[in-house]
């Protein structure tokens, strides 16, 4: 089970609504050299009903994984690139073993995430399997904040609109959004921009 974190959930959905992006992990293969340091991942993840095939490299699991997540959403969500891992930890849960040696317990991945303006987020994950809640916590690392950019850009526009229309009452709404969505967005270009005309 994987937690997401509740800092603007709500706020992200109801603005996104259908066009929220839903991701989750289908199949993870991992392919690790230990002498050379080198792990290479094939993650399929569903993305809209609909089975998309990522490969990446790193130092690790988590490197390789979230490289591979860059790989196919960091060309039109520039501000997954800015974010850091400032804290990774796993946990076991030696009350769920089933049999007396325990190295089948529940164990639970922490991942924490700092955006460019050094705001810390937590992605968590237990299951079985420590690698499967690896990867399950970096492909919610990348729906969170690919949504939260999406989010921001989907308010912005809405109040350029509004602008144009002369509302100031939507106005005022949207402006109050685009200042809570801006918490759990990270640094992009557009973003910036869109905050440099805000001010």
């Amino acid at each position: 089970m994987t937690t997401i974190p509740p800092e603007h959930q709500e706020l992200i959905h109801r603005v996104l609504g259908a066009n929220y992006l839903e991701l989750s992990l289908a199949k993870l293969r991992v392919d690790e050299e230990p002498d050379a340091a080198l792990t290479r991942v094939h993650v399929i993840v569903t993305e809209r009903g609909i089975l998309v095939d990522l490969e990446g490299a790193g130092v690790g699991v988590v490197e390789a994984i979230f490289n591979a997540m860059l790989n196919r959403y960091a060309v039109e969500y520039q501000s997954l690139k800015s974010l850091r891992l400032s804290g990774f930890s796993v946990e076991a849960d030696m009350n769920t073993r089933n049999g007396g040696a325990g190295v089948d317990a529940v164990g639970t991945v922490t991942l924490d995430v700092v955006n460019s303006e050094g705001r810390r987020f937590h992605f968590t994950d237990a299951s079985r399997s420590v690698t499967a809640s690896i990867a399950r916590a970096v492909v919610t690392v990348a729906q969170y904040f690919l949504n939260a950019e999406r989010a921001f850009i989907t308010l912005y526009n809405a109040r350029k609109d509004a602008v144009e229309r002369g509302r100031p009452d939507l106005i005022a709404r949207y402006t109050a959004e685009l200042a809570e969505v801006v918490e759990c967005t990270s640094y992009a270009d557009v973003i910036e921009n869109f905050k440099k005309e805000l001010r």
